[in-house]
């Protein structure tokens, strides 16, 4: 009988259950003191700059070939949101499933927009910081240079992309960033929860995809390694389509998706 109860307790969470849970998180997300919002804001915007760092030196001199290198390098990139969920912080592109409890009218637009606005901006601060310690630590210097050459391409490719193929590319990242987030909600261990989140992390990157909070690091660092500053407009021309497409992916595709088949509740009928 214990042996069964043991079983049961390690069951992954069923959809359902999850909404429930992503819902419950929602409000407790917009309810956080103002201080702890900020603060849990620039952690993860650090958080996934330590991932990014580590995707961009693991791709380094990589002779794998090229769909192999990405996975490797994506897989590296997970790091990010390990912390984020594991360690705890607040995320722009995880916090778009807010939306499932503002569609159930537990959270009002005033109260997801702020939490977006402050989160955004504080994510900004963390991966700035992020880059700048990087920097000054020496880390682009690693492997004889060859990895601020690799940060200087990153950013290179992301700043030549046009605003539709970053807009889609934005949406398709955070789906799976959601996604991510989502399954992490159904483990019931921290090892359940790493597992969970590797491979639709891993996906993205791999593939390619755009992620604002990403950005907020790897276009900076890319421009300090090419000793040319930090070009403000030229990385919000790339953050204002991917933002968008980060949050129509997230919102939309995942938060809204789920809302309506778990917890939409169907209209009363008039007698």
């Amino acid at each position: 009988m214990k042996q069964e109860d043991t079983s049961r307790h390690l069951d992954a969470y069923a959809p359902a259950q999850i909404a429930l849970l992503v819902e419950q998180g929602g409000v407790a997300k917009v309810h956080l003191a103002p201080l702890q919002t900020i603060t849990l804001g620039v952690l993860a915007g650090a958080f996934i700059a330590f991932g990014a760092m580590f995707y961009t030196l693991t791709i380094t001199g990589s002779d794998l070939g090229f769909g192999p290198s990405r996975l490797l390098g994506g897989i590296a990139f997970s790091l990010g949101l390990i912390l984020v969920l594991v360690g705890g912080a607040e995320l722009f592109t995880g916090n778009n499933l807010i939306v499932m409890a503002w569609a159930d009218r537990k959270v009002t637009t005033r109260q997801l927009l702020r939490n977006w606005v402050i989160v955004y901006l504080t994510n900004f601060v963390g991966a700035l910081g992020a880059a700048a310690l990087f920097y000054l630590a020496g880390a682009l210097d690693l492997s004889g240079g060859e990895v601020g050459q690799t940060a200087a391409r990153i950013a290179e490719t992301k700043l030549n992309l046009d605003f539709s193929t970053a807009f889609f590319r934005g949406i398709l990242c955070n789906t799976l960033v959601c996604l991510a987030v989502w399954l992490s909600f159904a483990a019931r261990t921290v090892s359940g929860k790493i597992l969970a989140i590797i491979f639709p992390i891993s996906g993205f990157v791999a593939l390619g995809f755009e992620h604002s909070v990403a950005n907020m690091y790897l276009i900076p660092i890319g421009m300090l390694a090419e000793g040319s500053g930090i070009d403000l407009a030229a990385l919000l021309a790339n953050l204002l389509p991917v933002t968008l497409g980060n949050i129509i992916g997230g919102s939309g595709l995942v938060a809204l998706t789920y809302w309506l088949v778990y917890l939409r509740r169907p209209p009363t009928k008039s007698r």
